[in-house]
């Protein structure tokens, strides 16, 4: 197992110069949130079984280029006026690896009538950068579980158990400083018993966040599926109306 902190100094050493982000993809629309502007950036510091964009995660070295943060944001707006959105992504890895590009984007963001939604595993937002982060009007945080307590993460990301924990914190941290945000968790590979306990915790940090938590089922592509069949990782498969009805209540 590895240190996710440790890992993010690493690959922030290959995918981040000084402002700039290497990025794989800047420019696609997105159907998630009714509609979002996408641009997709190169490097994780997890390693989640499950993961759609593992080629870019594994070679930050030869994936991707470097773009300055108005590169970014003019690709996102150039995408969002084609198709009529009014929100912004980064997505694909991990973009709190690069802290200085992300707060210099969310300035430009924070001066247009966009929502920006930031999509992390949270495992980077201490107190500190969550403080940097409440001042952006137009910001949205989905903090992203991978899985529902430490045992399921470690299984899924190969990183420290610790690292559930430090999720738990981002959205704390989140939260204590008024800045918009919710709980989205992976449950294809959770009872519902730990499906619940997970509503418990999330409960323990806000009752509100509880009961707006995200509950995602994974899909399972063919390198998803060979990654989950090396590792003898079965997922488990929710009806909808068990979701709605059970667990997500």
């Amino acid at each position: 197992m590895f240190d996710p902190i440790e890992k993010a100094e690493e690959i922030c050493s290959i995918v981040v110069d000084d402002n700039k982000r290497k990025y794989y993809r800047i420019s696609r629309a997105g159907r998630f949130y009714g509609g979002i502007a996408t641009c997709d950036c190169v490097g994780c510091n997890l390693d989640c079984v499950f993961c759609w964009s593992n080629y870019p995660r594994n070679n930050p070295k030869k994936c991707g280029r470097f773009y300055n943060p108005e590169s970014i944001f003019q690709s996102l707006v150039s995408t969002a006026r084609r198709y009529g959105y009014r929100q912004l992504r980064i997505s694909g890895n991990e973009i709190t690896i690069s802290k200085k590009h992300l707060i210099e984007l969310l300035k430009i963001v924070n001066n247009t009538n966009y929502i920006f939604i930031l999509e992390t595993n949270g495992t980077l937002i201490d107190e500190d950068y969550a403080r940097e982060l409440k001042i952006f009007k137009n910001l949205r945080v989905r903090v992203s579980f991978k899985g529902t307590n430490r045992d399921e993460f470690a299984l899924l990301t190969g990183a420290n158990p610790s690292g559930f924990d430090r999720q738990l914190l981002a959205l704390e941290n989140l939260y204590k400083n008024k800045i918009s945000c919710w709980a989205s968790v992976v449950i294809s590979f959770s009872t519902e018993e730990n499906v619940k306990n997970f509503k418990k915790l999330i409960g323990n940090v806000s009752k509100f966040l509880a009961e707006r938590i995200e509950y995602e089922m994974i899909f399972i592509l063919p390198h998803v599926k060979k990654r989950l069949e090396e590792k003898g990782i079965e997922p488990i498969i929710y009806e909808n109306t068990i979701l709605n009805n059970g667990i997500a209540k």
